[in-house]
Formats: structure tokens, sequence, C-alpha cells
């Protein structure tokens, strides 16, 4: 196993009934900016609720936050905190929401253009305004990371950050607020949580059987729930274990001590950015075909992915290799999330542009072994045609 530190101080709040405890996790005196999406929170009571248990306290709104949120949307909602002399954050919906409530709370009294936060990741992020979250859909494990992703819509980039000053101080986990969310959302929550998972997982043994325990236990719980939680909105129990599964997956637990990919990510990004497909899709698409091109790499662990998560324990290594890329592609599938370019009307011109944006953005040694060139990320996009 690799040296490694772990520091997450994000405390968890999980259950039904749960948003009232905001009367007590916001500071008594805060002057609240509260951030959201579209309209779900608003039409199922969500934010009602939210409202409710702070109170008193000075309550400000800011709506609108995009699935992938922008820059300029974002910059907006600093002007606001700015103009109003707001001092808490407190985001409501999913990761979206929590990750451009992330950009907000550094961008506020930065020191300087606040994309430099995006150009440098967040190595010069020196403090961030105080927030929450109140998550309404699980997906990207943002409730409980020290990570965002932001989309610079006039240049159509993509980029993500991370800080520790822009761990939630808290986040509340309401699992029965996920009972109305449409289908898609559901599914795009499931294939997120598993390849975030994958990404720390499928690389190569360190010696760290304990991180690769809890991530096969997570893929296994993922690839038994999905089909449920699309079948059975409102079982308590698969949603409880949903939201759960989706945050243990990207808090830096499984990946503490072990090496990590996120090659896919990083290829999904640019297809999000450039052809607005929605993010947990563009990891659809890509991760098959990049396990299939980075077969040699990962061999042992796809072997051990092979057999312990989908129990494939016969043939050749090659056999058992193809197989199990082929049911990951398969349980995609099976969610109603297509996995070839060609599903979403994509052929070899955008090809030709994502490995463009990929070196514009300086992804040109992807992968844990960083050997992921872009010629090698063409291979993996020809691949997913």
């Amino acid at each position: 196993m690799q040296n490694f530190e772990f520091y997450n101080p994000t405390k968890i709040v999980f259950g039904t009934e749960t948003i009232s405890r905001l009367a007590e996790l916001v500071p008594s005196d805060a002057r609240v900016l509260i951030l959201y999406g579209g309209s779900s929170a608003q039409k199922n009571g969500t934010l009602d609720e939210v409202k409710s248990a702070l109170g008193a306290r000075t309550v400000r709104e800011f709506g609108g936050i995009e699935p992938n949120p922008t820059y300029e949307t974002l910059m907006r909602a600093v002007e606001q905190i700015r103009s109003e002399k707001l001092d808490f954050l407190l985001a409501v919906g999913g990761g979206s929401v929590i990750d451009g409530t992330k950009f907000v709370a550094t961008a506020v009294n930065f020191n300087g253009d606040p994309w430099e936060i995006l150009l440098t990741h967040g190595q010069n992020v020196e403090g961030a305004l105080p927030f929450g979250s109140v998550l309404t859909l699980p997906a990207t494990g943002s409730e409980m990371n020290c990570g965002a992703v932001i989309t610079r819509s006039e240049t159509q980039t993509k980029l993500a950050f991370l800080s520790p000053h822009v761990f939630p101080r808290f986040s509340v986990l309401d699992p029965s607020k996920t009972y109305t969310l449409p289908r898609r959302q559901i599914a795009n929550g499931v294939v997120d949580a598993f390849v975030h998972t994958v990404e720390q997982y499928l690389t190569y043994p360190v010696g760290g059987m304990v991180q690769d325990r809890f991530a096969e236990g997570l893929l296994q719980t993922l690839i038994e729930i999905g089909p449920k939680a699309l079948e059975t909105p409102e079982d308590a129990d698969v949603r409880a274990n949903l939201m759960w599964v989706a945050t243990m997956a990207l808090n830096g637990l499984i990946g503490a001590g072990v090496p990590q990919d996120w090659a896919t990510h990083m290829i999904g990004h640019e297809l999000t950015a450039a052809h607005g497909i929605d993010h947990a899709r563009t990891l659809a698409i890509v991760l098959p075909s990049l396990l299939n091109v980075q077969r040699e790499q990962k061999r042992d662990k796809l072997l051990q992915y092979a057999a312990r998560v989908w129990q494939i324990d016969s043939g050749t290594e090659d056999q058992r290799i193809d197989e199990a890329i082929r049911r990951t592609a398969q349980f995609f599938e099976s969610l109603g999330v297509k996995t070839r370019l060609a599903d979403y009307e994509l052929g070899t011109e955008a090809i030709d542009n994502i490995v463009a944006q990929l070196e514009v953005h300086g992804m040109t040694k992807l992968g844990e072994h960083k050997d992921i060139t872009p010629a090698v990320s063409r291979t993996i996009l020809e691949g997913a045609r």
C-alpha cells in the first residue's frame, strides 16, 4: 500500500426528516445564500422546508445553477454575495449545485481573476466562505469531498479543482428527497458512482486489500440496487443505500493509499463541454473502450474485477477480461444509459475535436501511468464509436 494522508471534516446528517437539523447546523447569526438548480427544489417543497428550518436568519436565494455549472452563472452569485454581504452558503441540490457552491465560496474573496482557481486546479485557493449542503440527487459524492468541476461556456472549457478549504461543513442526506427524481437522473447517478469507484480501483495492485474490498463492495451494491432504484423509486432501503454508496464512492476513503486513474473523466469532460451530453453518459461511453485499450496496463486488476465483482472465473485471461468489460457496458445499458458515440449521433469529426481539446487543456498524459497520450485517447474514442 502507498503512503497516504486521509482527512475529511464533513459532518454527515443522514436519514429521513433531517432537514430540520439545519436549525442547529447553520450559525444562528449567519447571513445565508441558498443556492439551487432548477424548479424541482421549489416544486417538491424542499426549498420551503430548508427556509423554515433556517428560521429568522437573513436568507437570500440564488437559483438556476445548471447541470454542468457554468462560470458565468456562478459569478452572478458571487456578485450577489458581495453586494448583500452574505457570509454562509447552503447548497440545495445534487453534485452540480454543490460543485458550483464550492467555486462561489472560493471566488467571493479571491484576490485576482477567479478563473485562475480553475486554471491552477485550486492550488492558489487560500480560503473560502463556510457552506453546507442538502443533497437531493445521489451521484457525485461532492457532498463529502473537496473537489468541483466547472464549465466556462464561452470557451467550452470544463475544468476541475481541489482544495481542502471547500469541504462542506456539513451535508444533510435525506433519501426520501430522491423519490420524485426522474429515472434519467437516478440512472446517471448509479453510473457516476460506479465509474468513480472504478477510477480508484481498476489500476494496478499495490497491496491495498482494504481499499479493494471496499471498492468491490460498492460496485456490487450498485449492480444489485441500480435496477431496483429505477423500478421501485420509493423503496426507502434502496434509496438510502444508493445515496450512501454514491457518497462513499468519492469521499476519499477508497482512494487513499492506492493509484488512481481519472482518464475516463478527463475525456468525458470534453464530451460534455463540446456536446452537452450528461456527465454520467460520457463516462459510460468512454469507460468500456478505455478498459479494453488499457487492458495490458490494468490486466491484474481487470482479472480481479472479473472474478470478485462479476464472478467470472472460467476461460482464458483475455476471455475473462472481455466478459467483464462486456458486462460493465451491459449494466450501463440496462439502466438506459447508452455506451456508444453513435448513440449520441457523434462520429469522426467529434473525435477530432475532443482530441484537439484534450491537447489544448494539457490533458496529454492521463491515467495512472500517465501513458494515455492524445493518440491513445483517440484510440479509446474510436473504440467507443
